[in-house]
This record gives structure tokens, C-alpha cells and sequence, in this order.
């Protein structure tokens, strides 16, 4: 039990410096005008303040791919990495939905249309969606994300009709003050703190006032004889605005419901109907501004599922997204500043693409890809940040558990590669950057190949991180069940297998397909686990070492067209092909490869001795496995592969060092013996068959 306790004071101190220290502060309309020539950006708009909290929070550019990743999501730093997202195609689909915030926070048409995210169920477009907008509510808590609304006050001095509960009333809004400003006057400010803007865009406000406001300041203008300054001084004050999407403050999120339920009243407001008896029905004081719209206004709306609307429905979102208005039942046109964000997945898509009805609300979407993560170990982190954010058992996930999981979803989602040379576990691995430079394969042909071939793109269909995760979550309860504290790739295979026709989203056409798809990963994996074994039956750094040594001698022999000192007699002689070809065919090299290859570590090895490092075969990934691959030829005969299936038939001493020499690699105790009896009938099946 930890010997520290809170106390309610350092509580309370801790909450305390969370909250903006103006949050509660009331100042003039003429503090405000102050406040913009000093700092210009706290009348952005709602396009414009969403794309400054991406770069507020980081970013790093990724010049190869061409993709600026966010911190926001890439590293998550208001959550210590709990929520972080992983795969390029992820990055890709939020470095272009930020593309489209800051192309309409400049004015160029995007912030007239609803950023629509499509993608498959589970391909993270709804995290996303849930990230930006608790950041943007952290943001507007921050100075450089700060945004100031208005309230009326003291309006019962002067209008004799108002309602005393009345006598102070919040801009309906939430409005930015500079629209209490006429258009004229409200322009010469816009173009002095313009001036001294320093940002990619410029500020802009052509809004109305709300109906309720303008009424106010009507009937207020009227008492003063149109002496603007009176009316702001007496009548207004600015409060420091943070969105809060608890509250419907800056942020909403709209769901469909039943046709039936469903009324466009949830988007745009309704008549308040407790104010009606006191001020009349056409009365904009007797409107109730709760409307989804409404609440979201200077912020972010998000609409949930959006394509499952009816098509009426869908209409009011035509005037919200490119007129930048709502039109309320029996009241006047409002103006709204928002980020419109909506959501769907491929079966809706599908069905509104096709619609020729729905032709103006598509018009009025710009489509952002979400698909599903194409990298394997991406995928696999996605499953490391479940089980990490869980109160996970206290059992080990085995070496290659993770990513052969992954595996067979990526392999569910590409596209069949269209050539003889290369399959489709080969595909997954390049697009792991797995591929060697010596292979000849082009990723980036594979993926424009692949999106010709694919519906809508590739990763928009197969089977989704949830399923897999919800797997190996059971895969780690029944090795609890059975008293098994490590979780291995063999008994999540049996898992993933068992369960595949109990999903309810996996069509039976595709179970065949994804019952070949596991058998490939299976075989996959026993290469790996096999190579694990080989590496620590065979494994001896000294004569890695010394191999390694002798192979650059006789490259650079090679390479130089010279001789080589014989190691046992001391004369020259030409170099060794044959032990050179020995190293190079356990990478799978060609003849006709085998020039480059040799070209290639020659390079590295002067590279690194002109950067004063020492030749050490283990820096080098490719020379290591091969150097690998042939003291394990060399020693396997000598080996039993038989009795490592059980440990009765072999010294048990020997079989101890094996086990550490697997442990050294990741593996449990219990872990090891399982991949070493797998491995070991893997390898004695097929010394039977040669």
C-alpha cells in the first residue's frame, strides 16, 4: 500500500491551475478590441482554430512517404500515448483531413463542405473523430487556443417587456463580439489586425447576430439613439469561451435515430415553448437555440453515422455546409462557424454513392479514406496499446504472437498482388518494408495496381482490428483457464480459426479465403519460430565473427580483383566463390544478384570504417542472417531434431542452455519448450522428407 495520500487541498490546487484564470472574468467590449490588436488570433474562425491545435500540439514530416504525422495522434501527449494511432494509411487519412481544415481555414472551399470520414467498422475513423474533438476542447482551455464570447446584461433597464429571468442572456451562439460591430466598422478592424496577423490566413467575419441578439441590439440602439458605444458599455460583457462537449459547448456530436423520432429540430432549434406565453410566438426571444448546430457553432460538429439519416433529413446539411446557415421552422436564417465532420462505414456509402437524388449532398462531402492499417507490425501495436491499456493478466506475450496476428489481418485486406514474382505474404512484407534493396520489387506500383483493383480502395474491406483483438483477448483468458502464463501464436491461431464463422461481419464467402490466408500465416510463422531455434541451437557469436571476417576478405578480394591468404597454408590464393556463394544462397540470392549484394557490403564496411567504426557482422541485418543460416547448415546435422520434442530423450542439461538461449530472445520459460518441441518436429518432419 502506497505511503502517500492525497489531500483535498493538493486536489484541489492540482484542479485549480487547470482552469483558464479568466474562465469566470467578466471585461468590456472595449477590452476585447484591445485584446485583438494584440493578438489578432483570438477572432479565427472555426476552421482556422482547428488547424492551429494540430500544429500546436507537434508534428514531424515524413519526406520519403510525404505525410506530415500529428502528435496528437502519433504520440497522444495529453494522454501518455494511450490513444496514439499506428500505420502510414492512417497517417495518411489524417494528414489529408488536416489538409482539408487548413485549405478551408484559408478560405479556398473546403470549410463550405463536410469532411466525410468512410472507412470500414474498426478502422479508427470514430477514435480519431473522439481525439480532435478532446483536444479541441483542451485547446480552447489553453491561451494559444483562447476564443471570447458575449453576454448581455442589464436588459431589463430598458426593454420593459423581458422577462426578469432574462435580465442576463448569453449569446444564444456563443458568438465571437466582433459581430456586434455593424459590417462597416467591423471591416476596418478586420483589416487592421490583419495587418499584424502572423498566420497562413486571414481573419474574416461577415456573420449576423443571431436573431435573439439583434433584437437586443435593436431595441437597445433604439433607447440610446443609436449611440453603439452606450449600448456595448452598458449592456455588454465579454466571457472567455472553452468548448466542452459535455455541456454541448462548442462541440456536438448527432446520431440517427428512428425516422419516426428523427426531426430537424435536433439540427436547427426549436420554439421554446415555456417563453412563448411571455413574449409571443414570433417573438426570436421565444426560440430555444439547443439544436446540435446550434451547440456546435465556432467548433466542431460530428455526426455519427452520418449516411444512416434519411435523405430529407440529410437536406438541412446542404445550407449548413456550403450557405455556412441554418433555417429554422417559423424563424430567420442563422449563421454558424463550425467544422462539420461526419462518419460512415461502406455498406451506407455504397448505397448513397449510387443515388442520384443524394447528388447535391455528395457534392457538398469531401471524402477522407479511412482504411484499415496495411502494416503488420503497425497492426500489431494497435493490439500491444489494447492489451497495455488493460489490467492484463499476469502472463507474457510470446515473440511473433502480436504480429502474426496482424499478419493475417493485413492479408484479409490487401489486394492479390497482379504478378507471378511476388505473393501475397511477400506483398505484406513490403509494405512492412521487409523488402530488401536488392529485391526487385516496387511498393509503390503495388499500391497504385492495388487501388485499380480494389472497390473503393485498398484496406476498405476484410477483417477489422476489434475481431482480432476481441480473439486474443480470449486466446489470453483460456491460457489463464489453463493455467498457462505465456500467450502463444499457436493457441491464438486455434482462436482466431475457431471464431472466424462467428463473426457476424465476416460474409461465408470470405471463410475459405481467410481459412488460407491462417495456414499461410501458420507456415510463416514456423520459418520464424524455426529460424528462433536455429538461432539458439547454432548460434556462436565468436564464429559469426570469424566467418564474417573471412567472407569480407574474400569480397573485397573479389571486388578488387586480388588474392587471398589461405587460413591454413599462408599462400595466396583466388578468392573462395564457392564459400561466398555458401553465405549469399541462405538470403535466396541469384548469380545474377550476387555483384550488387557484394557491392553493397563492401560499401558499408568503408562507410563504417570512415566513420572509425569496427567490421561487426551483427550490424548488419541481411550479412547476420546469412552468416546465421550457414553455421546452422553446418551444425544441424549434428543435432537431434527428434528428441527436442521431448525432454526425455535429451541431456537435460543441453536442453537447459537451449531454453535460456530462448528466453534471451523474449521467450518464457514455459514459452521456449513450447517453440522448441513446435520447431524442432517442424525441422525433424522435414529432415524425413529430404
Amino acid at each position: 500500500m502506497s505511503k502517500n495520500k492525497e489531500t483535498l487541498e493538493a486536489l484541489s490546487k492540482e484542479y485549480r491551475d487547470t482552469i483558464p484564470a479568466d474562465l469566470r472574468k467578466t471585461n468590456t467590449f472595449d477590452w476585447y478590441l484591445q485584446q485583438l490588436y494584440n493578438e489578432p488570433k483570438i477572432a479565427r474562425n472555426a476552421h482556422q482554430r482547428v488547424a492551429d491545435m494540430f500544429d500546436y500540439y507537434g508534428k514531424t514530416y515524413d519526406e520519403e512517404a510525404g505525410v506530415v504525422e500529428y502528435e496528437l495522434a502519433s504520440e497522444d501527449p495529453l494522454n501518455d500515448g494511450e490513444n496514439t494511432f499506428y500505420g502510414r494509411v492512417i497517417h495518411e487519412a489524417i494528414h489529408e483531413f488536416v489538409n482539408k481544415v487548413k485549405s478551408g481555414a484559408r478560405g479556398l472551399g473546403p470549410e463550405k463542405r463536410i469532411k466525410l470520414l468512410l472507412g470500414p467498422v474498426g478502422s479508427g475513423k470514430s477514435d480519431f473523430d473522439r481525439q480532435v474533438r478532446r483536444y479541441f476542447e483542451d485547446y480552447t482551455s489553453r491561451d494559444e487556443g483562447r476564443m471570447y464570447t458575449f453576454r448581455w446584461t442589464n436588459l431589463c433597464d430598458v426593454i420593459h417587456d423581458q422577462d426578469p429571468a432574462d435580465d442576463v442572456v448569453r449569446s444564444p451562439m456563443n458568438q465571437d463580439p466582433l459581430v456586434l460591430l455593424p459590417q462597416a466598422q467591423r471591416d476596418k478592424v478586420i483589416e487592421d489586425i490583419n495587418a499584424a496577423l502572423e498566420a497562413p490566413y486571414t481573419i474574416r467575419n461577415e456573420q449576423s447576430l443571431d436573431p435573439a441578439s439583434e433584437f437586443y441590439m435593436d431595441r437597445l440602439l433604439a433607447e440610446y439613439d443609436d449611440d453603439l458605444q452606450s449600448v456595448l458599455e452598458n449592456h455588454v460583457e465579454i466571457v472567455r469561451f472553452v468548448a466542452d462537449e459535455n455541456q454541448r459547448r462548442g462541440i456536438e456530436t448527432f446520431e440517427p435515430k428512428d425516422k419516426k423520432n428523427q426531426d430537424e429540430t435536433e439540427l436547427t432549434g426549436d420554439v421554446n415553448y415555456s417563453k412563448i406565453a411571455i413574449y409571443g410566438e414570433s417573438d426570436p426571444r421565444a426560440f430555444d437555440y439547443s439544436g446540435a448546430f446550434c451547440n456546435a457553432n465556432r467548433g466542431i460538429f460530428s455526426g455519427e453515422e452520418l449516411l444512416k439519416l434519411q435523405r430529407e433529413f440529410l437536406y438541412d446539411f446542404l445550407h449548413a455546409s456550403q450557405e455556412q446557415t441554418i433555417k429554422p421552422k417559423n424563424n430567420p436564417r442563422i449563421d454558424i462557424d463550425q467544422v462539420i465532420v461526419g462518419r460512415t462505414n461502406m455498406p451506407e456509402y455504397r448505397d448513397k454513392k449510387g443515388d442520384e437524388k443524394m447528388e447535391a449532398f455528395n457534392d457538398r462531402t469531401k471524402r477522407i479514406d479511412f482504411p484499415y492499417v496495411l502494416q503488420y507490425e503497425a497492426e500489431a501495436q494497435i493490439y500491444q496499446k489494447m492489451l497495455r491499456n488493460a489490467d492484463l493478466p499476469d502472463i507474457q506475450v510470446e515473440p511473433h504472437t502480436l504480429e502474426m496476428a496482424g499478419l493475417f489481418g493485413v492479408l484479409t485486406r490487401i489486394e492479390e498482388p497482379d504478378n507471378e514474382s511476388i505473393d501475397l505474404v511477400q506483398k505484406a512484407k513490403a509494405y512492412n518494408g521487409e523488402i530488401d534493396e536488392a529485391d526487385d520489387v516496387d511498393v509503390k506500383k503495388l499500391r497504385e495496381e492495388a487501388e485499380k483493383m480494389a472497390d473503393i480502395g485498398e484496406g476498405m474491406d476484410g477483417v477489422s482490428p476489434r475481431f482480432i483483438g476481441d480473439e486474443i483477448a480470449e486466446a489470453i483468458m483460456d491460457s489463464m483457464h489453463r493455467s498457462r502464463d505465456f500467450l502463444s501464436p499457436l493457441t491464438t491461431f486455434n482462436h482466431l480459426e475457431g471464431n472466424l464463422e462467428n463473426h457476424g461481419s465476416i460474409d461465408e464467402e470470405s471463410f475459405s479465403k481467410y481459412y488460407r490466408f491462417l495456414e499461410l500465416v501458420r507456415e510463416e510463422y514456423k520459418e520464424r519460430a524455426i529460424e528462433d531455434v536455429r538461432h539458439a541451437l547454432a548460434y556462436d557469436m565468436d564464429e559469426i565473427q570469424r566467418q564474417g571476417e573471412k567472407y569480407m576478405d574474400h569480397v573485397m578480394a573479389y571486388i578488387d580483383d586480388a588474392t587471398v591468404e589461405d587460413e591454413l597454408t599462408g599462400r595466396e590464393q583466388e578468392p573462395d566463390e564457392q564459400f561466398l556463394r555458401s553465405v549469399e544462397e541462405k538470403l535466396n540470392l541469384p548469380e545474377d544478384r550476387k555483384d550488387d549484394f557484394r557491392q553493397e557490403v563492401s560499401n558499408w564496411v568503408s562507410r563504417r570504417a570512415r566513420e572509425g567504426d569496427t567490421f561487426n557482422p551483427q550490424d548488419n541485418d541481411r550479412l547476420r542472417r546469412a552468416l546465421e543460416r550457414k553455421l546452422w547448415e553446418d551444425k544441424k546435422h549434428n543435432i537431434n531434431f527428434s528428441a527436442l520434442v521431448s525432454s526425455s530423450e535429451m541431456d537435460d542439461e543441453e536442453r537447459n542452455q537451449w531454453i535460456d538461449a530462448l528466453i534471451e530472445q523474449g521467450y518464457s520459460e514455459e514459452g521456449a519448450k513450447e517453440v522448441l518441441e513446435f520447431a524442432g518436429a517442424e525441422v525433424a518432419k522435414s529432415e524425413m522428407e529430404e
